[in-house]
């Protein structure tokens, strides 16, 4: 639990990964796009502090204690959330499996919460695969990837038929939370595919989830908070806003955190380190002492501790029904509302 000024924050990294990248997990063949994929990854990894960068080679496959030591006994989480991503068309055993997340998270009981993920590409196979997960695991979430290439294809869309199959039996399985990469691309993955228009649809007819909008959208943030203004269950996750702005880009990301509190709202606004690309700690502390540098941003809603203990904690732990400490806990109003339309 991080301490600051007399103040606890509750932190849950709702954003990370246990991924496994080294060369001999390369699909022979596709070793081109196995090797451009991680290395894209590390290139991102610069755009923190210059102490917190890794060789590439730590970065290809870090270790369970490297983990374990960067969350929790330097980075003040206190329960994180895997986020898999498999991309098996270039990793024999995929990049970041549910498989490897959970069993990690055995190993350690009440430190994770194991989400799994689906593609409506597989069919029939997929929607027994997700219902055996959720069995298995417990998984309340899922996050998708609509740019991941499959067999010839280079992505798909929250809106295909095949893909509301899935979110049917999503609420069906009691999976309340889609998390959808919509942000800056990876080489050699095909940036339109990461468009935000089809959470527009997804989160009209599906009211029951909540739609984790993965890197808000960037570049596109403009579209992403007009719609998710006028859809109560989209949400903002922060991961990149923060490790990829805070620090390289100041002013802009005081912009980014300004719009997002204007159109989105404090209450709809979750922090993820996206762990390993960036470290959890140097996020925390400086999110936590971070305000606007000028009053050039005057016309944004001002950012309170209770704004900060809301985004690195306490709406995550909402959305999973994880169980706060009281001394964590907030009684206050909110102190920033997002625009309702007319």
């Amino acid at each position: 639990m991080y301490q600051k000024d007399g103040e606890k924050y509750f932190v849950v990294d709702s954003h990370m990964h246990y991924w496994n990248a080294a060369p001999d997990n390369w699909v022979p063949g596709a070793e081109q796009y196995a090797k451009g994929w991680i290395e894209c990854f590390h290139a991102y990894q610069g755009l923190g502090p210059p102490e917190t960068h890794w060789p590439i080679e730590k970065f290809q496959k870090y270790s369970e204690a490297d983990l374990m030591k960067d969350l929790f006994e330097d980075g003040y989480v206190d329960v994180a959330i895997f986020q898999p991503t498999y991309l098996t068309e270039w990793y024999k055993e995929g990049f970041n499996t549910t498989e490897r997340n959970a069993a990690l998270g055995a190993k350690h009981p009440g430190r994770f919460i194991a989400n799994t993920r689906w593609d409506p590409r597989d069919g029939d196979d997929g929607l027994k695969t997700l219902a055996h997960n959720v069995e298995r695991y417990g998984s309340k979430g899922v996050k998708l990837y609509t740019a991941e290439w499959r067999d010839g294809s280079r992505g798909w869309t929250l809106k295909d038929p095949a893909a509301y199959r899935y979110l049917e039996a999503c609420r069906e399985l009691g999976i309340v939370n889609i998390h959808v990469h919509k942000g800056p691309t990876i080489w050699p993955l095909d940036k339109d595919a990461f468009d935000v228009s089809d959470i527009d649809h997804a989160a009209t007819d599906f009211p029951e989830l909540n739609f984790i909008v993965e890197h808000v959208g960037l570049p596109r943030i403009e579209d992403f908070c007009f719609m998710a203004t006028q859809e109560p269950n989209v949400y903002a996750g922060l991961s990149v806003v923060i490790g990829g702005l805070m620090h390289a880009r100041p002013k802009f990301f005081a912009k980014v955190m300004g719009e997002l509190l204007f159109w989105v709202g404090e209450d709809k606004m979750t922090f993820g380190s996206d762990y390993g690309i960036w470290e959890p700690k140097w996020q925390i502390e400086g999110f936590v002492d971070w305000d606007y540098p000028s009053d050039e941003f005057s016309d944004f809603p001002r950012v309170t501790t209770a704004t900060k203990k809301k985004i690195l904690g306490l709406n995550a732990a909402k959305l999973y029904g994880i169980e706060v400490p009281a001394e964590c806990r907030l009684d206050a109003q909110p102190t920033t509302q997002p625009v309702t339309p007319a």
